[in-house]
């Protein structure tokens, strides 16, 4: 009689992080809360529009630079 083997559980498996998914945590915020968190740099929107977000960031929080 084969008797199915009981897969091993490691004790470090508990502390593994949960993957969040931050485009799912971004709608909801959107759609909750009207917060919108966006790149300038999504590939998503077209140039009027990265420069659209470009623009209102540095309007509201001052100039960063480039990063990436």
């Amino acid at each position: 009689m084969k008797v199915p083997a009981q897969p091993y559980r490691c004790a470090l498996g508990k502390v593994q992080p949960v993957v969040t998914d931050l485009d799912a945590v971004k709608r909801s915020g959107w759609r909750e809360q009207h917060i919108l968190v966006i790149s300038d740099q999504d590939e998503r929107l077209d140039f009027l529009e990265r420069e659209f977000i470009r623009r209102i960031g540095e309007r509201l929080y001052g100039s960063g630079g480039q990063h990436g």
